[in-house]
């Protein structure tokens, strides 16, 4: 067997056979050693961390020096340059033949300084905060949307107009217009107001939507200020701000019957949205309502439904616990529900870790 300080030339003994076509098993038989011991003699030779955080590097030859780096401060400071940005500052210095550095080194070097802010007296870009809302209740935080429906020739479309309870998932109203106009979203808002005055909720209520121009008419603001309706809209050009009245829009399409080769005319297109709304409200068990109808939900029926569920699943237990590995199945339901959720929780998670 080879002594421990030939592993080295044992290793690059078998590397040449390896190469040169012998199996490593076999090569490790030849002098004497097993296939593990090799691996274990590799493994020594190998450091156990990366140690290229440690090693020593030279600073690279376009480096710049710290007066040129002063330089570049100096000349950003300078009153034809205080109130432009590199992108603009960079040629202007060329068209005076002078050369510093490059538009992307301006930038590094002022943001190293602490100096890569808005400039300028035009007020700084900033982005629309997303729009979060809480419901512990129905009534509270409704969304709506339009989306199109096939009419009877290509090209030809009608416009399914529908509002959708955040708490509960219920189609609060709906209705089918040849156009799309804040006039028609007026009037179905009044609508589903009359309908939900039985439930009405002691806090203000929250109309959420995107950004189309039917969500920003005059009429439809004027409507929602007469009936103390807050309205709430997503950021521009961000389709997941609205996710639930795009989820029912895809249930819709989706459903077997529906008539995807379009719709006869309006009377055609409103029979059956209608059907499908009686199914979703009082038939279909929400995945999203552990498996309630909304109706169920919006009425206030959840904890005796679950509740009854619960006894049914523990009963079954009793009756045979060797079929039961683990707890029965948790039929509990939450009484909050976010609109964009994980947005919110990480802006209350910032909220805590900066106080």
């Amino acid at each position: 067997m080879i002594r421990v300080p030939d592993r080295n030339r044992a290793i690059q003994l078998i590397k040449e056979a390896v190469v040169s076509g012998a199996r490593e098993q076999l090569a490790c038989i030849e002098l004497g050693i097993s296939q593990r011991t090799l691996q274990r003699w590799r493994s020594d030779l190998t450091p156990l961390e990366d140690q290229r955080p440690l090693a020593e590097r030279p600073a690279p030859k376009n480096k710049l020096s710290e007066n040129e780096r002063e330089t570049i401060v100096r000349t950003v400071n300078q009153p034809e340059f205080k109130s432009l940005p590199p992108s603009q500052i960079v040629p202007r210095l060329a068209d005076q033949g002078v050369y510093i550095a490059s538009e992307s080194t301006f930038y590094r070097v002022l943001k190293e300084k602490d100096m890569h802010h808005h400039r300028g007296r035009s007020k700084k870009p900033s982005s629309k905060p997303i729009s979060a809302h809480c419901a512990t209740g129905p009534n509270q935080v409704w969304m709506w949307d339009i989306t199109w429906l096939p009419g009877p020739a290509k090209g030809i479309y009608f416009y399914l107009y529908l509002i959708l309870d955040l708490y509960s998932r219920k189609i609060i109203a709906w209705d089918i217009w040849l156009e799309e106009s804040a006039e028609n979203a007026s009037l179905l808002v009044r609508r589903g107001v009359l309908s939900e005055q039985r439930l009405a909720s002691p806090q203000p209520l929250v109309l959420h939507s995107d950004n189309g121009s039917p969500m920003k008419g005059a009429s439809l603001l004027e409507t929602l200020y007469q009936l103390d309706i807050t309205p709430s809209r997503s950021r521009p050009r961000v389709s997941n701000d609205n996710p639930y009245a795009e989820s029912i829009f895809r249930t819709c399409k989706y459903r077997p019957n529906y008539p995807s080769k379009g719709f006869m005319d309006l009377t055609d297109a409103r029979t059956w949205v209608l059907s499908f709304v009686r199914w979703y409200n009082q038939e279909h068990r929400h995945s999203g309502l552990n498996f309630l109808t909304p109706n169920q939900r919006h009425d206030g029926l959840t904890d005796h439904i679950l509740g009854q569920r619960t006894l049914v699943y523990g009963q079954a237990k009793s009756l045979h616990p060797e079929r039961w590995s683990k707890d029965i199945r948790n039929w509990t339901l939450e009484d909050e529900v976010w609109l964009n959720p994980e947005r919110v929780s990480k802006t209350l998670t910032e909220h805590i870790r900066s106080s």
